[in-house]
């Protein structure tokens, strides 16, 4: 991945969502090429957009409007944009993807419930001339561009900013507990690889786990298991994959008596309110409209026959499909001491938002106001 992105300042993340379009042949090799059944067109494109799930609070409230938002601006708001979320049901999106077929979309950006498990559908859409573009996610099949973070990057910054946490107690005989994400999202691999980069050796690993749906629910489980098992006076920092998991986690900390050093990822409300309270030590904060905005970019140009240039400035390779042209956006760790300069100068979040009358007290000793 790229180490270049290593914290990489909001300046640069702002920066990537000014991205041109021009003209390159890099797409071919992905299963994207533009030959001649992909005629120029005009703004009247038809796009589709499926969604993975709805309890991590990121799709709607970012990641759907946003999307739509830029489309509507490519096309002087000629586009027509449909959208589906398979709430964590893989066959559903399967579904969803024959809708999207039946309903000719020129282009269907797809976040995968499970990635190896659509790849299939990924083939369907392909063969009836639909251009998919994976999205947050890399899924299996040929698809013709891919728009993420840089998720091994991710866990990297979330496992330095666990051993920063942890302080004098970063040694290897501190134990951690691992909770990853769910297997059916190659990102939560790429993640604990980056986070397994930073920490092995640096500490013991205890425990670890991958959490199916990367339930909330299931996370609590899982760390109510290491407690008992670890014990909680043994159990020094926790790395948690991200933010809806990291509320399970530290409702089972706080169950034991027990603070300490908790990461996260998305910068949800929920959390970051979590890190002015001292709950939760870090999240991973993800310019969603640089995000956003480059995948609808490269989706309205597949959509018109046009071939992608500046915007995919990376690379990426599954196990279907080879040097997908990519843009990775840069991420950046959340903790007190850039909130003003993160969430709130993005829009995420307004101060009253995060400073409500439960967190007000905490907000006056970290100075957000």
């Amino acid at each position: 991945m790229n180490t270049r992105m290593r914290r990489a300042a909001v300046a640069v993340a702002a920066g990537a969502m000014a991205i041109s379009l021009a003209a390159c042949g890099s797409a071919e090799e992905a299963g994207g090429d533009n030959d001649s059944t992909a005629t120029a067109k005009g703004d009247n494109i038809k796009v589709g957009l499926l969604l993975p799930e709805n309890k991590t609070a990121r799709y709607e409230k970012f990641d759907r409007p946003l999307i739509e938002k830029k489309v509507k601006e490519l096309t002087n708001n000629k586009a027509e944009f449909l959208y589906n979320n398979a709430k964590q049901d893989a066959n559903l999106q399967a579904q969803q993807v024959d809708t999207m077929i039946t309903n000719k979309v020129d282009v269907l950006i797809l976040d995968a419930v499970d990635a190896k498990a659509i790849k299939n559908s990924v083939q369907k859409a392909v063969d009836q001339g639909i251009k998919v573009v994976a999205y947050d996610r890399l899924a299996e099949g040929p698809i013709s561009a891919y728009t993420s973070f840089d998720n091994e990057e991710v866990g990297r910054t979330q496992g330095e900013a666990l051993l920063k946490g942890l302080g004098d107690k970063a040694t290897k005989s501190s134990k951690i507990v691992m909770i990853n994400g769910s297997v059916t999202d190659p990102n939560a691999a790429q993640f604990k690889k980056g986070a397994h980069s930073v920490l092995d050796g640096k500490v013991t690993i205890a425990k670890e786990y991958d959490t199916k749906e990367w339930s909330p629910d299931n996370a609590n489980a899982e760390m109510e298991a290491a407690i008992s098992a670890v014990g909680a006076k043994n159990i020094a920092g926790v790395y948690s994959a991200n933010d809806g998991m990291a509320g399970g986690i530290i409702t089972a900390l706080k169950a034991a008596d027990l603070t300490v050093p908790v990461t996260g990822q998305d910068a949800e409300l929920a959390a970051v309110q979590r890190i002015v309270a001292g709950e939760q030590y870090m999240s991973v904060f993800k310019s969603y409209p640089s995000e956003a905005n480059a995948v609808a970019e490269m989706a309205v140009a597949l959509a018109k026959g046009e071939k992608l240039d500046s915007i995919a400035k990376d690379k990426v390779s599954s196990d279907s499909a080879k040097d997908v042209p990519s843009a990775l956006i840069p991420v950046v760790s959340l903790t007190t001491d850039n909130i003003n300069d993160t969430v709130i100068k993005e829009g995420f979040y307004t101060v009253p938002e995060i400073c409500t009358a439960k967190y007000k007290s905490a907000c006056d000793k970290i100075g957000l106001k």
